[in-house]
């Protein structure tokens, strides 16, 4: 899932770059809060962020019914009177809130991001701005943000709410997108009516469910124009998404919620972290990814599924072993950004038990190696197949993925006070000369996921 050897941006391409991101999005609709300057509760939220380094993703809605991912209304074309019988037979018992944040706790994590709407309409909330919802349209009748809410509260993890741009149910959601063009059952509606709705409901999330930590918004790109190759990069938009509007009302009513916005172009004004999805920051391995030259100064965040999918997939055999699991954790660091690493619970409630053993492996490496991951920056140089680093201060972690006993970083910087394994009291030999550090590894101290060596500077 990532290219290697990719360089750092300097702070000079990346002014560059915000400057001339300013005069597009000028001459472009989806211009971001004019003007934004960040509160001061803001800015402690970023810096909270920045340090958080791992969350949990939910995916989770009536589709997970039919255990073939979240876009199935859109991939079998499913009309608009059928899938709106799903939420009849959606009736999970077996969820239970303070389970999730107790997992998502053990697994290290800091926060968790649910998906509050998803493309399918279907709002997983107790809201007034549609019958459509979880307490009116389910056998279930209550509402799971509230509780996962309240559970999060209690365990001081942070909850952020996945929001839905487009939507393939809502008849005011048209001009049409680019999505869900062949789903049955879609008529005319109001564009300016659509946008009043979604600013409705983010005003009840934002005041029925306490301090959010920020509302991560999709479905940005569904109203990009392609009429030229790439022009999805270049932000261009076939209607106005109103985000100077949104991003104020979020803003206004809860100063410290950070927003971001999974467009796959450079930020937007108003925007307080930048997301990669299912790509480490500056690598573009799935062709629709954020490439280097979009890359902001904003803190960073890389969701990546455990398996192939989002929502609950009953045939998905992709998942990831605990070593690549890991370094995903590693490698994110490595770029100073967090991991959201998701989950699809089932239609019953419950996480699949492959997910929940994925997350105890990370939870049990994190808590004797969390040191060199939690409140870490990037370290001096970007990682690769065999290698990333963090840093703290004058500590430099050097995690080495491919089991050599030897390593090299070319032209290093720093005088170095003292060279040894991470937690370790015994000094390694090493030699730093013009050409860079070299470094000797005992055989016995090789990890088959991550050996960790620690470097002081005076």
């Amino acid at each position: 899932m990532e290219r290697n050897g990719t360089t750092n941006i300097n702070m000079k391409s990346k002014l560059i770059h915000g400057l001339a991101l300013l005069l597009i999005s000028a001459l472009t609709y989806g211009q971001g809060q004019q003007n934004y300057k960040p509160t001061k509760e803001n800015l402690e939220a970023r810096e909270w962020f920045n340090e958080a380094k791992f969350g949990l993703f939910v995916h989770w809605g009536v589709y997970s019914i039919l255990g073939d991912g979240e876009w199935v209304m859109n991939n079998q074309n499913i009309a608009i009177d059928a899938y709106e019988k799903l939420p009849g037979f959606f009736n999970p018992t077996e969820f239970n809130a303070d389970e999730w944040v107790k997992m998502a706790k053990d697994a290290g994590m800091k926060y968790i991001t649910i998906t509050s709407r998803h493309h399918d309409g279907f709002s997983m909330f107790d809201t007034k701005a549609s019958p459509y919802n979880i307490v009116d349209s389910t056998p279930y009748g209550r509402d799971v943000l509230k509780e996962l809410a309240e559970a999060c509260k209690k365990e001081d993890i942070k909850l952020f709410f996945y929001y839905s741009l487009l939507d393939w149910n809502k008849d005011d959601y048209f001009p049409r997108g680019r999505t869900g063009k062949d789903i049955p059952g879609r008529n005319q509606g109001d564009w300016d009516k659509y946008i009043e709705f979604m600013k409705l409901q983010l005003t009840e999330l934002l005041t029925n469910y306490g301090e959010i930590g920020g509302i991560w918004f999709d479905g940005y790109w569904d109203q990009t124009i392609l009429s030229v190759p790439n022009e999805e990069k270049s932000g261009k938009l076939q209607l106005d998404w109103h985000l100077d509007e949104i991003y104020t009302l979020i803003h206004t009513l809860q100063p410290q919620c950070l927003i971001g916005n999974n467009h796959h172009i450079a930020p937007i004004e108003g925007e307080d972290f930048q997301m990669f999805e299912k790509d480490l920051p500056g690598n573009n391995t799935t062709g629709f990814g954020t490439d280097a030259s979009d890359i902001g100064q904003l803190p960073f965040e890389v969701c990546e599924t455990i398996n192939g999918s989002w929502g609950f997939n009953l045939q998905d055999k992709k998942h990831k072993s605990e070593k690549e699991l890991i370094h995903y954790v590693i490698k994110a660091a490595g770029y100073g950004s967090n991991l959201l690493l998701n989950v699809g619970p089932m239609p019953n409630g419950k996480i699949q038990e492959e997910h929940v053993q994925s997350l105890k492996q990370i939870g049990d490496w994190l808590q004797k190696n969390g040191e060199t991951i939690y409140g870490a920056s990037e370290g001096p140089i970007s990682p690769t197949k065999e290698m990333a680093t963090t840093q703290k201060g004058k500590k430099i972690y050097v995690h080495i993925l491919d089991q050599n006993n030897k390593i090299f970083i070319k032209d290093f910087e720093g005088k170095i006070k003292s060279i040894s394994m991470f937690k370790g009291d015994k000094p390694l030999v090493y030699q730093n000369n013009k050409f860079g550090l070299l470094v000797q590894i005992p055989e016995s101290e090789i990890n088959p996921i991550d050996t960790i060596v620690e470097i002081t500077l005076k």
